[in-house]
């Protein structure tokens, strides 16, 4: 279970300028966003001045600025006036984007995204990505010819944003966390303002491995996901910038990283090298829960598509950890029969392995394989032993998996990939369903006060992924809060009175003080379901074969 508080507020963009009661000269500058810069004139008749050369200009450039993408807007007095913003700014990816330019999608109550296309260079001593520009458009070489006669000297900062480049934006108390990037388009001398100390050819994908990192199901739907949304058309010809850089995050994570980029991923904070950029994603897009929408994906990419890349990523290391096995088993074998006392000098020779009957064999080869992913702590099945020997007289193959923070997720993804069908009780675990074959089954046991949860946040993603999910929800008596509390306490009659009443409160009663306890009979009824259906696949499988 994960932490959820959803004010769906969006962030607005600020108006960068003074705020004074003097009258002000506002200029839409280049860039997709809609940004404001104010000066103030010293002596009013340059501003007088200003304003018909300005005007003369405006009329003779009428035609060049309606057909371009660069609005060029100025007012002596601004109240509550309403500025045309080209709307192409919002198409995905910001797409349209100039060179020079800085385009960011705020839109999304999960995330920012801003994309910055040209000269792009980083500077990690002051958070930022300067984005320069040598060519000034005329419009602001003709401010600064007025500067030269006596206005105010204008500041080479043509638009300058502001973001956090982590997908949990609704929520403020972990936004407040997170690292702060400053994206800022100059004009300057890009001989002497900050100079490339490494150039990189492709464009650069910016964003956070902090927040609820150390969460399984956190690091998927917040990060690994999202990186695989954001990147994927890029084809590997990516950096991935990280902040809040964590090592282990990179060990765990680095199959996958592999296969989203051929390049080594940047620590922003620690690698204080100027690192140079054609292009740069600043933050991460997020469609859903634990899950690729299609629609919004060039190619039309899917959450399948993830699974298949997961498969890409792990299959060696699973080749190498059976290698490993098989060379591990030769070995015992070895020792075990050179302590065993031999008349004969000779070496014996390594048994042939013994051959299993047929029938013995079709007999293992049609049981299914259930798998039930073991909780420690709260949450966990008080008569496991039980459903084991429940699951194996109905027929599976059974196994006990406990997999730990510790554990590689090469290992997890073996387990559950052979599986045909999952156990588990709601919590950050169940993330590990991305792990099974679509058309395999997945069991969620869901405690009490926790069905939306369960529901939204792996029942309807692991639909998605095309498996078979059977939700079981306990009833009060299997909960260990039946012994707790008398019958008629909200907390086993009304859960969702209890829920309500806020988070710590949902976490304390019913994700950190519960375990379950499954009936038998009850729950059996469910294996036997699953059973039969991996049995009804597996033949209609077999028969989709060539013969």
């Amino acid at each position: 279970m994960v932490h959820h508080h959803r004010s769906h507020q969006l962030r607005k963009g600020e108006e960068v300028g003074d705020d004074d009661e003097e009258s002000q000269t506002l200029v839409l500058e280049s860039g997709n966003t809609g940004y404001y810069k104010r000066t103030r004139p010293k002596l009013l008749p340059l501003l007088l001045l200003f304003s018909l050369v300005s005007c003369s200009l405006i009329m003779a450039l009428y035609h060049f600025c309606y057909s371009s993408t660069l609005s060029l807007l100025y007012s002596f007095q601004v109240e509550n006036e309403s500025w045309i913003i080209d709307r192409e700014a919002t198409s995905p990816f910001c797409s349209s984007i100039s060179n020079g330019s800085i385009c960011c999608d705020r839109s999304s109550f999960r995330s920012d995204i801003c994309v910055m296309r040209g000269n792009v260079r980083t500077h990690s001593g002051s958070s930022s990505i300067f984005l320069y520009s040598s060519e000034n458009n005329g419009f602001i070489k003709y401010v600064s010819t007025f500067s030269q006669e006596g206005l105010e000297e204008e500041e080479d900062e043509l638009q300058h944003e502001k973001i956090k480049p982590y997908t949990r934006k609704w929520e403020t108390s972990i936004m407040d966390t997170i690292d702060e990037l400053d994206l800022i388009a100059k004009k300057g001398n890009l001989r002497t303002q900050h100079p490339c100390e490494v150039r990189h050819s492709v464009p650069a994908i910016f964003f956070s491995t902090g927040g609820y990192t150390g969460n399984v199901y956190h690091e998927f739907n917040d990060g690994v996901l999202p990186l695989y949304i954001t990147s994927q058309h890029l084809n590997k010809k990516v950096v991935f910038v990280m902040l809040e850089y964590h090592q282990w995050w990179i060990t765990k994570y680095g199959d996958i990283l592999s296969q989203l980029s051929d390049y080594s991923p940047i620590d922003f904070n620690q690698d204080q090298r100027t690192h140079c950029f054609p292009e740069a994603i600043v933050g991460l897009k997020i469609h859903d829960e634990l899950t690729v929408d299609s629609s919004l994906m060039q190619g039309n990419k899917s959450i399948t598509d993830f699974r298949n890349l997961l498969n890409q990523a792990y299959w060696s290391r699973i080749r190498g950890l059976i290698q490993d096995e098989e060379r591990e088993a030769q070995l015992k074998l070895k020792e075990r029969l050179s302590l065993s006392p031999s008349p004969s000098p000779l070496p014996l020779p390594l048994p042939l392995p013994v051959p299993v009957p047929l029938e013995e064999e079709e007999e293992q080869w049609k049981k299914p394989k259930l798998v039930i992913l073991s909780r420690n702590g709260s949450r966990a099945i008080t008569n496991e032993d039980e459903i084991v020997q429940l699951g194996e007289e109905i027929g599976f193959q059974v196994e006990v998996f406990r997999p730990d923070r510790t554990t590689e997720l090469a290992k997890i993804y073996r387990v559950l990939n052979s599986s045909d069908v999952m156990v588990g009780v709601h919590g950050a675990a169940m993330t590990h369903f991305l792990f099974m074959k679509p058309g395999t089954v997945f069991i969620q046991v869901i405690p009490l006060g926790t069905d939306w949860a369960a529901l939204t946040y792996y029942g309807e993603p692991a639909m998605k992924l095309v498996l078979k999910y059977m939700g079981y929800k306990i009833l009060p008596r299997e909960s260990s809060l039946y012994s707790k509390y008398d019958k008629d306490d909200p907390v086993l009659s009304d859960p969702h009175s209890v829920t309500a009443k806020g988070w710590q409160f949902t976490k304390k009663v019913y994700l950190d003080g519960q375990n379950v306890g499954l009936d038998l009979r009850r729950f059996g009824k469910r294996l036997v379901r699953a059973y039969d259906y991996s049995i009804s696949k597996r033949n209609q499988l077999y028969r989709q074969q060539p013969q």
